[in-house]
């Protein structure tokens, strides 16, 4: 009799153990509350705040810009100390070095290096103008507030102008007497004569950097205002007996720290800037942007450098179109062919 209600129990046991197993085989499994620490993006899908490389519709060339970063960039020398300026000139560097006081001579193609003079304090924007037996480089201080010239000679640098200049950053040729002088720390222009006048004929900037003179316009930028970062104004304009603040007009509007401005070959004005931490070299068609103006969302983003690299410094574009910039803290100087 106790054997025979054992085995009962025992058959309904495992009818019943039978029985849940097949009832839990139809049940959803919950699905399972979600991280409180989201995953990692995937490399294909990473977010970014980089913005979007717009393409122009008016291209001078029939080659391809594409935009490069950090690692598409090529060092061409490591050995100036804290190049400043820089300025190429008959296939050399020129670079103005604000670490040891030194101008220094770098071959583009090779990196050799070789010391032209001493004597240059801070320097951030050269001009080089050539002569029948030489050339000169004429270099405004932002030390000294001087203007000083040197040549092919390789002699200490001359003064030409020590009145007037109030940290002199940019300088652009503006005739055959005269160039325009920015001066960062008094927020004006100055009317700068090869024979060592200088007058102030523009005023109401802000911070203004690099400038540069096409024909019978000029573009200034402003580092120390996004909304007026580059503007423009027509030099026949110019009273050099008034000193105006009402000639400039917008060229690009939303650009943070923009510095140097180089007018290249292809039509472009190039200039570099920075977004965040991001040091970056931009450029827009002036002749697109003169009437009413480019908002940074039509910037062509040219060079987008790894983080920390911000600011920029010395920009320059050679006559076969290769692009040299370097930051203002560092010894590298980079390089890239902008046309394929």
């Amino acid at each position: 009799m106790h054997k025979r209600l054992l085995m009962f129990m025992i058959v309904v046991l495992i009818a019943i153990t039978v029985g849940f197993a097949t009832l839990a085989q139809d049940v959803d499994t919950p699905t399972p509350a979600p991280s409180k620490t989201p995953a990692p993006p995937s490399p294909t899908s990473v977010a970014t705040d980089t913005p979007t490389l717009v393409a122009s519709t008016e291209t001078p060339s029939s080659n391809n810009l594409r935009r490069y970063l950090q690692s598409d960039l090529q060092i061409l020398v490591g050995n100036v100390q804290r190049p400043n300026g820089i300025v190429w000139f008959n296939d050399n560097l020129y670079a103005a070095c604000n670490g040891d006081f030194t101008l220094y001579e770098i071959d583009s193609v090779t990196g050799s290096t070789i010391t032209f003079s001493s004597g240059v304090r801070d320097i951030n924007t050269l001009w080089i103008e050539e002569l029948d037996n030489g050339f000169n480089i004429w270099l405004p201080d932002f030390d000294t507030n001087q203007l000083l010239r040197a040549d092919h000679l390789r002699g200490l640098p001359t003064v030409v102008i020590n009145e007037n200049l109030d940290g002199p950053w940019g300088i652009a040729y503006l005739d055959d007497s005269n160039f325009l002088i920015t001066n960062a720390l008094s927020n004006n222009i100055v009317l700068a004569n090869r024979d060592g006048t200088s007058n102030i004929i523009m005023d109401g900037l802000r911070y203004p950097t690099g400038i540069v003179v096409d024909s019978n316009k000029a573009y200034v930028a402003n580092r120390g205002s996004a909304r007026r970062a580059i503007e423009w104004f027509d030099v026949t304009a110019l009273d050099p007996e008034t000193i105006s603040d009402e000639l400039t007009r917008p060229l690009v509007s939303g650009l943070q720290n923009v510095s140097n401005l180089v007018l290249a070959d292809d039509g472009y004005l190039y200039f570099t800037y920075a977004l965040a931490e991001r040091g970056v070299v931009g450029r827009v068609n002036p002749d697109a942007c003169r009437d009413g103006g480019c908002t940074n969302e039509e910037v062509e983003i040219v060079i987008l450098t790894d983080g920390r690299t911000a600011p920029l410094a010395g920009l320059t574009i050679s006559d076969d179109m290769r692009l040299f910039v370097h930051t203002v803290y560092d010894s590298e100087i980079f390089w890239v062919q902008l046309y394929d």
